[in-house]
């Protein structure tokens, strides 16, 4: 997909983070917006910043029928959607025995049922509209390795990188004009570490924090907030992969070293590595 000009981008997780950079970064290129996110005064934030049509829909990605709503929300309204991020995102850490239920529910629900509900709700309606169209879906790095005290949140977004490969495949098997982005950024300055202020009442735990728990989302905080990278960067190098038609996006090179460890371990069966060993080791 190489021009942007007039075409149609719709984004979940609109409200803040990568979300809020891609609106910008599509509106820079003067495409159309459809901005979804599930707190309505960010959202509205994020579209007081937009100068191109737009429109933004609260919506609850881990429930099909607002998705739906929001697809045909964006057919009504511009008759088309070239470029889907599937972008919202929240997370839980701590030992993974000791995460709940409901943290088990409200990260998959939005981290890997977000996706598949973005896939349901457009895909077929992308396909039948004709045009080229590019679908990013935003990963992690955790994606693609297992860093201890991050259980649920790992488990999610290696779903959604075996999830987006096996779309890019069926794809291809179904000759449609759509191309694919795998997003698998590192630590960036977003809202990640404040995710719990969008979990749902419903979710809520009634226990406290454990102390493994403590610990996961104090490091989580110091890591994003010592993130070298913007989100504004982010989006910029992801608007390139998709003008390139590039699947694997990876914004932090340095992180491929820890990949290919973990690679390593399988191909010899051993053990799995602890993938910030490395980190260790060159910080020593």
């Amino acid at each position: 997909m190489e021009r942007f000009e007039g075409k149609v981008a719709v984004i979940t997780g609109a409200g803040s983070g990568f979300g809020r950079a891609f609106a910008l970064k599509a509106a820079s290129l003067g495409m159309k917006l459809v901005l979804a996110d599930v707190d309505e005064h960010a959202l509205a934030a994020t579209i007081e910043q937009i100068d191109t049509p737009v429109i933004g829909k609260r919506t609850d990605v881990s429930d099909s029928v607002q998705v739906d709503a929001l697809a045909q929300a964006t057919f009504d309204t511009f008759g088309a959607a070239h470029l889907l991020f599937n972008n919202a995102g929240v997370g839980a850490g701590g030992f993974v025995w000791e995460n709940s239920a409901n943290d088990w529910q409200w990260v998959f629900g939005v981290n890997v049922m977000g996706v598949a509900n973005g896939l349901r709700a457009f895909v077929p309606r992308m396909i039948e509209q004709g045009d080229p169209a590019h679908i990013v879906n935003t990963a992690s790095v955790a994606g693609l390795l297992a860093a201890p005290a991050m259980g649920v949140y790992n488990a999610s977004k290696h779903a959604v990188v075996a999830l987006t490969e096996t779309l890019y495949q069926d794809l291809r098997l179904a000759g449609a004009s759509i191309g694919v982005s795998l997003l698998c950024p590192a630590f960036v300055p977003t809202g990640i570490a404040d995710a719990e202020r969008s979990r749902p009442s419903a979710l809520a735990n009634e226990s406290p924090y454990t102390s493994s728990q403590k610990l996961a989302a104090r490091q989580l905080t110091r890591a994003v907030e010592s993130g070298k990278l913007s989100a504004q960067e982010v989006a910029d190098i992801t608007f390139d992969a998709v003008r390139e038609g590039r699947f694997y996006v990876i914004t932090h090179p340095n992180i491929m070293p820890s990949v290919q460890l973990r690679l390593d371990d399988i191909a010899q069966l051993r053990a799995p590595t602890d993938p910030m060993s490395l980190r260790r080791k060159d910080a020593s």
